[in-house]
């Protein structure tokens, strides 16, 4: 069956698609723009039948057409506009002129910024982030299940492949339980439209860039989720894929050009090796497998060289951002993408959104790994990517080695000392995202055997260490399972549905075990958002000693000290040793128990973990 797909996809690929049941005038894209861009410069996609036989006139004040650009396939036009400073917003007619014919008209608006404030505002390490896989955390509206015009229908909630129809809607009937658990950005999978035959749920093989999948909502209605965000302290975190595009699009199933994406004689996957771009010694041959290899027969890869690609993929994100607000951009598969236009995309949004953030997705337990794609130059790259931040995967497998590993000279809760040891290599490491699990991998309970102890010391370790936390869906009411396959590490939120069986996002509905759990979190991720010195403070770290590992969280108004036990016994030491960030403190607070505790000698179970907020120090 894979095979006849990808026959299929390459058929479309290298021979332009018929365009009998093409529309005159399909789409343009983007709909609408605004006046007051810092980039005056526009490029219009337009798809329609043949619509590359007609001339295009359009007449407003403000607006230059510097170019119409006619390619391959005679199903598209581009058109070069340029928006002086100055242009008053307003609407004006697109006409598509042909001799003989009615001519064809878009009517174009251009609309005011929106400058309110608390837009855009960036996701930093003062907050705490949670993933939510849409589909699977709570359907707020049944009327949206399904669409006769899509081509998944229905749901199917005893299929981990299938729709289950959780929602926008579903999302914002809980921003009171997220906020009641100390969160304060949320971070959902790609909300946009994934037209796939086959487990579309994900997000991640778009085929409408403009378009939120009406399975979710609208775009009205994704606008309004983040309004309400706003109005309650929330911030979002928008999902976004440069990499690769669902086969199922207009621009792939009728492709402006065959540049359009990355062609090969038969399917190729990448090699998935992030070495590839970083080997100074590398062959060409394997950089190119890395970066233009696809990654699945239904994510057709983008060719990012492609001048005309460059722009129709940024000018969405910066429309998505100027439309919604969203305060922050999480970067799919990263690595993948080209390095060059990445570092120009990021200069781009940045000059359009000065204090939004923008991490990248890159899963390596290597720091040195990490360290290269990040921003600064600071590995002798010779290339700034100008991207801020990205998911801490070695600081992730550095906390499991400190949970369920034997210490020594370098594993164990050593290896977490070595992992943070090299934050020299980064720019600002305040902005990478730590993490403990997401949608593509094992859940953090399974992954220390579903000893509540261990999990404690995972989540706290988390929180109190430098950059922003970020914890996944349900991992608060002790959800598991191993990510084999993936789909076990997305089951639904449980209450999330009409008639589910029990309702964990209520107390009543949770266990006592899972109480305990969720109390924890929520006792934590509270007090971080109310002490400055765990978002913004300095940290200092002590090398383990027989398994003891300590650091500091302190500014000059205060200090938090956490202490590790990653022994399987319970130890007592002594805290002379810890005296140059200690100073004059005799005693501390139990963060969590709200204990005061005597500093000179502390007691700590195995794999447990202390956070301590020094008392006059």
């Amino acid at each position: 069956m894979k095979k006849t797909l990808f026959f299929m996809a390459c058929c479309l690929l290298t021979a332009l698609a018929s365009s009998a049941q093409i529309p005159a005038l399909e789409r343009v894209e983007p709909m609408f723009w605004w006046v007051g861009m810092h980039n005056p410069d526009l490029q219009l996609i337009v798809h329609g039948d043949h619509i590359a036989s007609r001339k295009v006139e359009l007449n407003y004040p403000g607006v230059k057409l510097v170019a119409v650009h006619k390619v391959e396939n005679p199903n598209y036009l581009f058109i070069d506009l340029r928006i002086f400073s100055g242009t008053v917003p307003g609407t004006f007619p697109i006409k598509f002129i042909k001799a003989g014919e009615k001519p064809l008209t878009y009517s174009y608006a251009l609309k005011a910024r929106d400058h309110s404030a608390g837009r855009a505002q960036g996701v930093t390490n003062k907050d705490l982030i949670y993933l939510i896989m849409p589909d699977r955390f709570s359907n707020g509206d049944p009327a949206n299940d399904s669409f006769t015009n899509l081509r998944e229908q229905g749901i199917h909630r005893d299929s981990m492949f299938s729709r289950h129809g959780g929602d926008l809607q579903g999302v914002m009937n809980h921003l009171d339980y997220l906020k009641d658990l100390g969160v304060t950005a949320i971070w959902l999978t790609p909300e946009i439209e994934n037209d796939e035959p086959r487990a579309s749920y994900h997000g991640y093989a778009v085929t409408d860039y403009y378009k939120v999948d009406p399975r979710y909502g609208t775009n009205e209605l994704y606008k309004k989720f983040v309004e309400k965000c706003h109005s309650m302290g929330l911030k979002v975190v928008k999902d976004l894929v440069h990499n690769h595009a669902g086969t199922e699009g207009y621009t792939i199933l009728d492709m402006p050009m065959k540049s359009w994406v990355h062609q090969w004689p038969k399917y190729t996957r990448s090699n998935f090796k992030y070495e590839a771009v970083m080997d100074p010694h590398g062959s060409a041959a394997d950089r190119k497998l890395m970066l233009d290899g696809w990654f699945d027969h239904r994510m057709a890869d983008m060719n990012q060289n492609n001048l005309y690609v460059q722009k129709f993929l940024t000018q969405n994100h910066i429309w998505w951002i100027e439309y919604a607000g969203v305060d922050g951009l999480r970067l799919d598969t990263y690595p993948y993408n080209d390095p060059e236009y990445m570092a120009k995309w990021a200069v781009d949004v940045k000059n359009e959104f000065p204090h939004l953030s923008i991490f990248g997705e890159v899963l390596t337990p290597s720091v040195v790994t990490q360290a290269y794609f990040t921003q600064g130059n600071t590995v002798n790259r010779g290339l700034d990517t100008h991207l801020p931040g990205i998911t801490d995967g070695a600081v992730k497998e550095a906390i499991y080695e400190a949970l369920n590993g034997k210490d020594g000279w370098d594993n164990g809760v050593t290896h977490l000392y070595d992992v943070l040891a090299q934050d020299f290599l980064y720019q600002d490491v305040s902005r990478n995202v730590v993490f403990l699990d997401n949608h593509d991998m094992s859940r953090m309970l399974s992954m220390v055997d579903e000893d509540i102890t261990k999990y404690k010391s995972a989540m706290a370790m988390m929180m109190t260490l430098r950059g922003v936390p970020q914890m996944y869906y349900g991992d608060e009411i002790l959800m598991k399972n191993y990510s084999n396959p993936d789909g076990l590490v997305r089951e639904d939120f449980p209450g999330g549905w009409s008639g589910d069986k029990a309702n964990k996002f209520t107390a009543d509905g949770r266990t006592d075990k899972e109480n305990d759990a969720f109390n924890y979190v929520r006792k934590l991720a509270n007090y971080r958002k109310n002490t400055a010195v765990l978002q913004t403070g300095k940290m200092m770290q002590y090398l383990p000693q027989k398994g003891i590992y300590v650091y500091f969280r302190y500014d000059d108004k205060k200090t938090v000290m956490v202490v590790y036990n990653g022994d399987d016994k319970e130890q007592t030491t002594k805290t002379d040793r810890y005296s140059e960030r200690i100073k004059a403190a005799k005693t501390a607070k139990n963060v969590i128990t709200g204990e005061t505790v005597d500093l000179s000698k502390l007691t700590v179970p195995a794999k447990s973990t202390l956070i301590l907020e020094l008392i006059g120090s």
